[in-house]
């Protein structure tokens, strides 16, 4: 059985409201990368800095996409091109802030398949994606354009 790990880490000053943090991680992809209330919160095209819900959202599109990759790649259908928007939609509740639902938008340039075929490919895709798993708490759902 294959095993490996993935890490990344985050150093927070100050209080909630008005303290900033730091995420890094051993690719250099994040080296000193602010994240903050603000970020999270109040800044809605996320020029302040990333936010959690942002990395989530940016790991889910990612593994999503290789996953169905690899399902049309074994069917028969490599893809040209796989373009997927994750978004998470909150809400804020008596127990604070959770995740309602994540929607994964597709848009599949895959020579030579059926729609049929595809939407097969895609859930199966959806259930299977590692990111999917890890987030199985939260309602996901698919649209293909």
């Amino acid at each position: 059985m294959a095993h490996f790990k993935r890490t990344a880490s985050a150093v927070w000053q100050g209080t909630g409201a008005e303290g900033v943090g730091k995420l890094n991680g051993p690719s250099g992809v994040f080296q000193d990368t602010p994240y903050s209330f603000k970020a999270r919160f109040q800044n809605e095209d996320g020029t302040a800095g990333t936010n959690p819900e942002e990395l989530i959202a940016a790991a889910h599109a990612g593994c999503y996409a290789m996953a169905l990759s690899f399902q049309l790649t074994g069917a028969g259908f490599p893809p040209a091109s796989l373009e997927v928007k994750a978004e998470i939609d909150m809400e804020s509740g008596e127990g604070g802030w959770s995740f309602k639902q994540i929607t994964l938008h597709l848009h599949a340039d895959v020579p030579g398949i059926a729609a049929e075929k595809l939407q097969e490919l895609a859930e199966a895709a959806k259930a299977g994606c590692p990111v999917s798993r890890a987030l199985a708490a939260v309602p996901i759902a698919l649209v293909i354009a």
